[in-house]
């Protein structure tokens, strides 16, 4: 994406404060999305990136520079979004292309994956495309080499439309419960295993909004008790993002 063709749009209008507002509030199944995509054999999407604000300050009595730029590589902790920027800044100075980066959910201004075609997220871009006429939108998504159908109608799972119980579960995690019955039995050490930053499976499943595997680690014993390093147990990541179908589990 360091070639996109840009398009200006006033950052700080109504409908681009609630593009991000969407994006943070959804980044969820983003990252839901990127869990499996990490498991997978056969890549399944063809893009997966995050777009957030990058800022630099000039002085005292002057504005900072602010610019949003996409990275990738993406990774999440439950508390952090992890990743490289893959866009050269025009402005800062600060930060270039090929940085690692370390983010907060609130610097998160957007976030885009690609899957047969389809587009999903992308809330700042269409907020950008609705400003345009239809000529201009052809002309942006062939800038992008994707078709972003119809601004009004976003997507932020697949076949929202015709599998909306999506939104509360993603499909291989259920598709996935006896795979992970059999792997919790071959390999029992690993439910209660952290790594080095006090990770468990129940913390990163969690996280994820895997309530199937989530179920299996409980039943196998998995303590909901164990805390990361920053002192976090898997229901704080659960309440955190509001996975709302897991965290009875935890609170039992």
């Amino acid at each position: 994406m360091s070639n996109e063709r840009i398009f200006y749009v006033k950052g700080d209008s109504p409908a681009m404060l609630a593009a991000y507002k969407k994006a943070q509030n959804t980044f969820k199944y983003f990252w839901r999305e990127l869990s499996w995509e990490y498991r997978r054999i056969v890549p399944a999407l063809n893009v997966a990136c995050v777009k957030a604000v990058f800022m630099e300050e000039t002085g005292p009595d002057t504005e900072p520079i602010t610019e949003n730029m996409w990275i990738n590589n993406v990774g999440f902790d439950g508390e952090y979004i992890y990743g490289i920027l893959v866009n050269t800044p025009n402005e800062l100075t600060n930060i270039e292309n090929g940085a690692e980066v370390k983010l907060t959910l609130d610097q998160i201004s957007d976030w885009l994956f690609v899957c047969q075609d389809l587009t999903f997220g992308g809330f700042t871009i269409h907020a950008i495309r609705s400003e345009m006429n239809e000529e201009e939108r052809e002309d942006h998504d062939a800038a992008w080499g994707l078709d972003f159908g119809d601004y009004n109608d976003i997507s932020i799972v697949y076949q929202q439309k015709e599998h909306p119980e999506n939104l509360v579960e993603h499909p291989m995690s259920k598709n996935m419960r006896q795979q992970v019955i059999e792997h919790i039995q071959q390999n029992p050490a690993e439910i209660h295993v952290a790594d080095e930053n006090g990770y468990t499976l129940l913390h990163t499943e969690t996280i994820a909004g895997n309530r199937t595997y989530v179920e299996e680690l409980l039943a196998a014993g998995a303590d909901t008790s164990l805390t990361t390093n920053n002192g976090k147990t898997a229901l704080d990541f659960a309440i955190a993002l509001n996975w709302e179908h897991i965290i009875p589990l935890l609170k039992k």
